[in-house]
């Protein structure tokens, strides 16, 4: 069989399909041929309705498949559409949105199946039934309509990533993700996560794999890793095969969960090259034991996840526990080595207040790290926080269905005083950062600060869409006067450091 796998990456960041690029490579293995179609702006201009199924005709595909995450489901909903207007072939929807809204999915009458959870092999097996004319009724991770009544099948255990073949990447113009993404190249040297955040994928999907396999977190074997060889040898292919690779980043939940792992890694990673590679980790699982085998491997920037500022939102809301001092101590320890800290913040939390959002700022400015990325809040459907959400009563339901990214604005309701709070932080959190980072230019941004919270509605509108340019302006005044300071880089929602970018700038 021919499958043409569409990936909607929409009005966002553009990704690398980790799943479909190992599902193309077991359908390779099994004699089919897979081809590919990433929808996102960065890469080209999105497809008019005749031009999508210009296309899709063009590939001659025997079955459309499309990999999901939630916020691109009223695209791909518009896409399923057109497609089921002008085409006969079974139309399929996977990803993880497959999971949290499988009869949602089905109820639409867009799609002939849905896939939950990791199909390396479920998805195959059934490519292979359909293909021979055998019944698909039983086949495991497996919804579809069964004489009007929507069936969803258990999902059968997690694949065994050192039994995976290799990740297929002609199937996608991978230079072109490389050259779009400024050299960066992500990779996954493991799967799964021990913690549950409540806003997070993780718990629903154990909670599912846990419910339909009867077994316990430990039995589910939820946090596999490939072999370090597996690693290295993609790596060497990369590397032969590519050009323009400059920094490779890993994409793991937490890289940093097994010392033994690690200290393989880096030895060997540092034998194969020397390019500067990024990690994510975690402040309960990091120490300078684990910063030194990074920094000898040439790790130049670990990430953590922090969140929120706020310990009580973090207990309450996100089932994280962790203290503000063991996150002040891992950044340190990351600085210490001589690595650029990066952390990931979350504004806009059900039953956050002004004091929480605030106490999150508050904490960046007395940690420092080398950067913080921000985002508003996404009440992910099915996760442990949609539902404090929706029980609180912040959900607003059609701005949270147009939504297609979750740096733009929060779909949640907080009243007029804390919104224009919310977009105020989120157009500019490196100036409410440098105005708590104790830094020379601290005074002169506490000044700014106070203008953009006396501001109303009327004349913030008026003055936001300018601010971005004069963080552009400022930070070059105080490049100058050789004062440090965070300014949006890279992208419209990261505070980085200047003694980083600028030193970046002199190599």
């Amino acid at each position: 069989m021919k499958i043409f796998f569409i990936y909607p990456n929409a009005g966002s960041q553009v990704g690398f399909n980790y799943g479909v690029s190992h599902i193309a490579a077991v359908l390779a293995k099994a004699g089919h041929q897979v081809t590919f179609w990433q929808l996102c702006e960065d890469l080209a201009p999105l497809p008019s309705q005749d031009e999508f199924i210009a296309r899709i005709k063009q590939e001659t595909p025997d079955l459309l498949a499309f990999s999901v995450v939630t916020n691109q489901w009223n695209y791909t909903r518009q896409l399923a559409a057109w497609a089921r207007q002008s085409l006969s072939i079974p139309i399929v929807c996977g990803g993880v949105h497959g999971l949290v809204g499988g009869r949602e999915i089905l109820e639409t009458g867009l799609f002939d199946y849905i896939f939950r959870g990791e199909c390396e092999e479920a998805f195959p097996d059934f490519i292979e039934r359909l293909s021979s004319g055998q019944s698909i009724r039983e086949v495991p991770n497996l919804g579809f309509i069964d004489n009007g009544t929507i069936k969803i099948n258990p999902v059968g255990p997690l694949p065994d990533l050192q039994q995976l073949p290799f990740k297929d990447y002609t199937i996608m113009d991978f230079q072109k993700l490389i050259d779009v993404k400024k050299g960066w190249v992500g990779l996954m040297a493991s799967r799964g996560c021990p913690f549950s955040c409540t806003y997070c994928f993780n718990h629903k999907m154990v909670a599912a794999y846990r419910h339909d396999l009867k077994c316990s977190f430990k039995e589910l074997g939820y946090i596999r890793q490939f072999r370090v060889d597996q690693i290295i040898n993609e790596i060497k292919f990369l590397l032969k095969n590519y050009h323009h690779i400059k920094t490779f980043i890993f994409d793991d939940d937490l890289f940093t969960f097994d010392k033994a792992y690690i200290k393989e890694f880096c030895r060997e990673y540092k034998k194969t090259c020397n390019l500067p590679f990024v990690v994510n980790a975690h402040v309960k699982f990091f120490d300078d034991e684990v910063a030194a085998h990074l920094k000898s491997a040439n790790c130049t920037v670990v990430k953590f996840g922090v969140e929120s500022g706020s310990e009580k939102i973090r207990k309450s809301v996100l089932n994280r526990h962790m203290t503000n001092d063991d996150i002040i101590q891992a950044i340190r320890m990351v600085n210490d080595a001589g690595m650029h800290s990066s952390v990931f913040i979350i504004i806009g939390f059900p039953h956050e207040t002004r004091q929480d959002v605030f106490d999150t700022l508050r904490l960046l400015g007395q940690a420092r790290p080398g950067r913080f990325r921000w985002t508003f809040f996404f009440p992910y459907p099915g996760t442990k926080a949609h539902q404090i959400s929706l029980d609180g009563g912040f959900i607003d339901i059609q701005k949270m269905d147009s939504l297609q990214n979750f740096t733009d604005e929060s779909c949640l309701e907080f009243g007029a005083e804390h919104n224009l709070l919310l977009k105020k932080i989120g157009r500019i959190m490196p100036w409410f950062v440098n105005a708590y980072s104790g830094l020379p230019v601290a005074d002169f941004y506490c000044q700014k600060v106070d203008n953009l919270l006396n501001m109303d509605e009327t004349d913030w509108n008026r003055i936001a869409p300018t601010l971005a340019q004069e963080d552009k302006t400022l930070s070059q005044h105080f490049a100058q006067e050789g004062l440090s300071h965070y300014a949006i880089k890279y992208n419209p929602f990261m505070g980085v450091i200047s003694d980083y970018f600028l030193n970046e700038k002199s190599k």
